[in-house]
C-alpha cells in the first residue's frame, strides 16, 4: 500500500483493542438505492454508534492506547462536534479529564452532548483552526495529551476498523463511498479495504462549501480554506498545514473525490429519512446524496458509509419538509 502510513496490522490491532467498547454496526442493503443504481447498494450504519457517530472508534482506540501517566494528564482536542463527543465518552470511561475546543460554528446540540458527558468545553473563534490554538495552549501550559480528530495514527486505525467490517460482510464490494473531511475516516477505511480488496474503489464525498482536503489535493499540499456554514457541518474545518498523515494517505489511497451542493446534501437527508427510515446529519448523507445526484460511476456492489446522526432536530424537520439549506429555504 504505497504511502499508507497506517497499515493493515495497525487496524487489525485496533479492532482487537476496541472490541467490546464500540458497536459492530450493521451493513444493510438499501432496496431503494439498489433499484435506482441497478447494483446492490448497502448502507454501513455507523450512525448507530452509542455517541451517534463513527468517531467513537478512533477516540476509544486512542484513549485505550495511552499509558496510565498519559491518561492522568488528561486529553484535549479540537472538534466540529462528533470527535469531541466521542473523546468525552472514551475519557469518561477511562476516568480521564477531557477538554474539547470548538469554534462558534459548531451547532449547540453538539456542544450540549459533549458537556453532558462531563467534558470541559472551550468555544474559541470562527474555525477549527482557531479552536486548535486553545488546544496547543493547553498542551504547552498544562501538559495535556492531544488527541486530534483525524491526524493521529491511533485515530486513523480505529476508524479503519469500519473498512475491515465492510469487506468481511460484503467481500464482493467494488465501491465504497466515504464522507471526507480531515481524512481520518477515509484514510483508515481506504487502508483496510485496499489491503483486503485491492480493486475496490474508494470515493470521498464532501461539500462545495469549504472542502479543505479536496482543495489541498488540488494544490498538492495542505492549504487553508475558509470554513463556511454548511449542512455538512461535521465535514468542516481545515486539515492542518502541518498535516502528518491523512493528506498523504488520502492522496495515495483514495480514487476520486466528489463535491456536493447544499441542495444535493439536503436531498440525501430526506432520502435517508423517507426511504431508509434513518435520521442522519448532512455530513453522513453525502454518500446517498452522491448516488441520488448521479455523481458516482457505478461499478458493482456499492457501500455508502452513514457516519453520524447528530443533527439538530429542528434543522432535520426543516430539511425533511423541503428546505435545501441551513436558512430553511425550499
Amino acid at each position: 500500500m504505497t504511502g499508507a502510513v497506517v497499515a493493515i496490522a495497525d487496524i487489525e490491532e485496533a479492532a482487537r483493542r476496541i472490541a467490546g467498547h464500540v458497536r459492530r454496526t450493521p451493513l444493510e442493503r438499501s432496496a431503494a438505492l439498489s433499484e435506482l443504481c441497478g447494483v446492490p447498494v448497502h448502507l454501513k450504519l455507523e450512525h448507530w454508534q452509542e455517541t451517534g457517530a463513527f468517531k467513537l472508534r478512533g477516540a476509544t482506540n486512542a484513549v485505550l492506547s495511552l499509558s496510565g501517566e498519559e491518561r492522568e494528564r488528561g486529553v484535549v482536542a479540537a472538534s466540529t462536534g462528533n470527535h469531541g463527543r466521542a473523546l468525552a465518552h472514551a475519557a469518561k470511561t477511562a476516568g480521564a479529564r477531557c477538554v474539547v475546543c470548538l469554534s462558534n460554528l459548531v451547532p449547540q446540540n453538539k456542544k450540549d452532548a459533549i458537556t453532558a458527558l462531563g467534558a470541559e468545553l472551550r468555544v474559541v473563534g470562527k474555525s477549527q483552526d482557531d479552536a486548535q490554538v486553545e488546544v496547543d495552549r493547553l498542551v504547552l501550559e498544562e501538559g495535556m495529551m492531544p488527541l486530534p480528530p483525524f491526524d493521529h495514527p491511533h485515530i486513523i486505525a480505529g476508524q479503519g476498523t469500519i473498512g475491515l467490517e465492510i469487506v468481511e460482510d460484503l467481500p464482493e464490494v467494488r465501491t465504497v463511498l466515504v464522507p471526507l473531511s480531515g481524512g481520518g475516516l477515509i484514510a483508515g477505511i481506504a487502508a483496510a479495504v485496499k489491503a483486503r480488496s485491492p480493486k475496490t474503489r474508494i470515493v470521498g464525498i464532501s461539500m462545495t462549501r469549504g472542502a479543505a482536503m479536496q482543495a489541498s489535493l488540488v494544490a498538492g499540499h495542505p492549504i487553508e480554506v475558509e470554513e463556511l456554514p454548511t449542512l455538512a457541518d461535521s465535514l468542516g474545518g481545515g486539515i492542518g498545514l502541518a498535516n502528518r498523515l491523512t493528506f498523504a494517505m488520502v492522496r495515495d489511497l483514495v480514487d476520486e473525490v466528489v463535491l456536493l451542493s447544499e441542495a444535493e446534501i439536503a436531498a440525501g437527508i430526506r432520502h435517508a429519512y423517507f426511504q431508509e427510515r434513518e435520521i442522519v446529519e448532512g455530513g453522513a448523507a453525502v454518500g446517498i446524496a452522491a448516488l441520488l445526484a448521479g455523481r458516482i460511476e457505478i461499478r458493482g456492489p456499492t457501500v455508502a458509509v452513514l457516519s453520524g446522526r447528530n443533527i439538530a432536530m429542528d434543522l432535520h424537520a426543516r430539511i425533511v419538509a423541503g428546505a435545501n439549506g441551513l436558512e430553511g429555504s425550499a
